[in-house]
């Protein structure tokens, strides 16, 4: 399983969703976790530089870990190698999408890919390998965006430059998009209606 989170400066929103979906993997899958590969990186990026502090801090308060993250700037490689690409904004993914035409299935804003999970059907996922899981649900959420119509509200804004108290509401806004496919990814199963999104955030996966 190869997921790839991008936004602009891989300094506050990929790495919160990258550092989220590994802490939730570890849970998820114990030891077979580090087997996968989440990662992330920015479209206008400077390489090899720390979190923003308070980005930093707001992932911890998720109960996820900035420690030794640096920043990469994103290759065409980089997208087509990954199973999975969730971009922070429609520009980001068009971005993408000029880099790489050919993940063009496989790669969404993260907001539209938890609005498409809804109607996808997630029937014979869970007895898939991690992989093909990441594949077969790229392809299932693929197969509903003609039904959906894409609107300003995907986008997930920057936070940097700005207060704590916003650099925590754009995490919880990616903790709340990401769980429900996180929980398919490394699960198999869609989210359990009774766990809330607040209630379940920094409670755990």
């Amino acid at each position: 399983m190869h997921i790839l989170f991008v936004c602009t400066g891989n300094l506050c929103r990929s790495p919160v969703a990258e550092r989220l979906t590994a802490s939730w993997a570890r849970k998820a899958l114990g030891a077979k976790a580090a087997a996968l590969d989440i990662s992330s990186a920015g479209t206008a990026a400077r390489a090899d530089e720390p979190m923003d502090p308070k980005s930093a801090a707001a992932l911890r308060g998720l109960g996820g870990d900035p420690d030794g993250f640096r920043s990469r700037v994103l290759t065409s490689d980089m997208a087509e190698k990954a199973d999975l690409v969730l971009t922070a904004t429609g520009r980001q993914r068009r971005l993408v999408l000029e880099m790489a035409p050919r993940v063009l299935r496989r790669t969404f804003t993260l907001r539209e890919a938890a609005d498409l999970l809804a109607e996808v059907d997630l029937d014979g996922l869970r007895s898939l390998s991690p992989t093909a899981r990441t594949r077969e649900l790229a392809l299932r959420l693929d197969a509903r965006r003609g039904h959906r119509r894409v609107s300003r509200e995907d986008d997930i804004l920057d936070p940097i430059g700005h207060r704590q108290a916003v650099h925590h509401e754009t995490a919880k806004a990616i903790a709340t998009a990401l769980r429900p496919l996180a929980h398919v990814l490394f699960r198999g199963e869609r989210l359990d209606g009774a766990e809330t999104m607040d209630g379940g955030i920094a409670a755990g996966f």
